[in-house]
């Protein structure tokens, strides 16, 4: 309004009496606008420092992460318009399809069934899922062997290697095992790749009392939660990059474990972060498909992260 008076040459009380507004209402409207500006504003710069942390975290997971921020500085916006504020910012963040195959099941060695079909996980360290998968260096590939507790989604141990011999497989396993804080029966889950059907690692297992399952041949669905903290790490947690040596590569998978396990708010956990939903058993996981949209939420605050060097 205040650009058309300035265009035709004439005052703002004679722009709003022509248009039906009073100048009070004007200015009032004014105010307001610069006020949502300066409030969007203040948001865009807390995401910018969420995302410190956290660089690719989706915007849902983002307005839980923001409501402490909020309730301190009188801040509230609501989720839809979070959206509009993040794209306004070019804030946005796109997802990337990367898949490379780490399994080798072509091979004689013994498969075992699969034991979690039809199970119903209802507590921590009941199941564990095992996965490996590529990053890139330059020159070459890394791979990262990860174990991950399907209630929780905590990742419970992690190996770092420049191979996909058996014995960095079983590093990762020995993690988890000293990490490993309840005595009841587990289930050890995994594709059929060489790695874990080796005897090395199924007699590593069956020394440590666990119960060992397989996926069916190549079905991604039969170990859809190791599937799924590869993509996390990978598109939220920027693993997906090329790296320029095997020091920065190490140093960004750990920060990005610690990160996912203590800072990153699940939605199949209730908004707990996996470190917190292993620390209880009460909770029974929610499932998702296709059909499931609703968000669930919790109180659990953002944590800082640690000084990684």
């Amino acid at each position: 309004m205040e650009e058309l008076g300035r265009k035709e040459g004439v005052s703002i009380r004679t722009t709003c009496q022509v248009l039906g507004y009073s100048k009070q209402a004007y200015y009032k409207s004014k105010k307001v606008q610069q006020h949502r500006q300066e409030e969007a504003e203040a948001i865009r710069q807390q995401v910018k420092y969420i995302r410190r942390h956290m660089p690719r975290i989706g915007t849902r997971k983002l307005h839980y992460l923001l409501k402490e921020h909020m309730h301190q500085t009188g801040i509230y916006i609501g989720r839809d318009r979070l959206f509009d504020v993040l794209r306004a910012g070019h804030l946005l963040i796109k997802r990337k399809r990367r898949y490379a195959c780490t399994t080798d099941s072509r091979h004689n060695m013994r498969k075992y069934p699969n034991l979690i079909k039809h199970l119903s996980v209802e507590h921590p360290e009941q199941v564990w899922v095992a996965d490996i998968t590529y990053l890139t260096l330059k020159g070459g590939f890394n791979y990262l062997h990860l174990i991950t507790d399907a209630y929780s989604k905590q990742i419970m141990g992690y190996c770092l290697s420049d191979t996909l011999s058996t014995e960095h497989t079983l590093k990762a396993l020995d993690m988890a095992m000293h990490k490993r804080c309840y005595t009841h029966a587990l289930i050890h889950h995994s594709d059929r790749g060489t790695q874990y059907c080796s005897a090395m690692y199924t007699e590593g297992l069956k020394q440590k009392t666990i119960s060992i399952s397989m996926t069916r041949g190549g079905n991604p669905y039969d170990n859809a939660i190791a599937e799924r903290v590869n993509g996390i790490l990978k598109d939220e947690y920027g693993l997906h990059e090329t790296f320029t040596d095997r020091s920065q590569l190490e140093r960004h998978v750990q920060q990005a474990i610690y990160s996912y396990n203590h800072q990153r708010p699940h939605l199949s956990n209730y908004m707990l972060t996996p470190n917190e939903m292993h620390q209880q058993n009460q909770l029974t996981p929610k499932t998702w498909n296709k059909k499931t949209t609703r968000t669930l939420q919790s109180s659990c605050g953002f944590l800082p992260s640690p000084n990684i060097t």
